[in-house]
């Protein structure tokens, strides 16, 4: 089963976890480049993932409904509420996954120090369930 790691450990993580658990997230973005910079393939719908803490255990099992591989501006408000983190328009959405995309984290993990997003940034949309609550 392919694990399924929202952000990096720590206070973010176990703030979309918590969204995740309590049904407030159903969707989630990545960089194609992240994918692509690993070397993983993208998620399938109908593929189950096991959700990891902070502390990398499994806290539950989602399931893939729809993945989609867009430009970052073509983002719809309807996926960026359904995060789960309070925004409620797609330039709230916006900024804050380009802060965090262009940050420290990000840029090491992609070796990439100048790495940038722009409106022709692919993004991996991804739309799941949860199904079961570990723990």
């Amino acid at each position: 089963m392919r694990h399924a790691e929202f952000a990096f450990p720590g206070p973010l993580r176990g703030k979309l976890v918590a969204a995740i658990l309590s049904g407030a997230k159903t969707s989630t973005t990545g960089l194609l480049a992240e994918y692509e910079h690993y070397g993983e393939e993208l998620p399938q719908v109908g593929e189950r993932s096991l959700v990891l803490g902070s502390d990398l255990a499994g806290v539950a099992v989602i399931e893939t409904t729809e993945v989609r591989v867009i430009p970052l501006c073509e983002v719809e408000l309807r996926h960026a509420v359904d995060e789960g983190e309070g925004f409620t328009t797609v330039a709230q959405w916006r900024a804050d996954h380009s802060g965090f995309w262009q940050g420290p984290e990000v840029r090491a993990a992609l070796g990439d120090p100048e790495f940038t997003v722009d409106d022709m940034t692919k993004v991996v949309t991804e739309r799941f369930r949860l199904l079961e609550r570990i723990g």
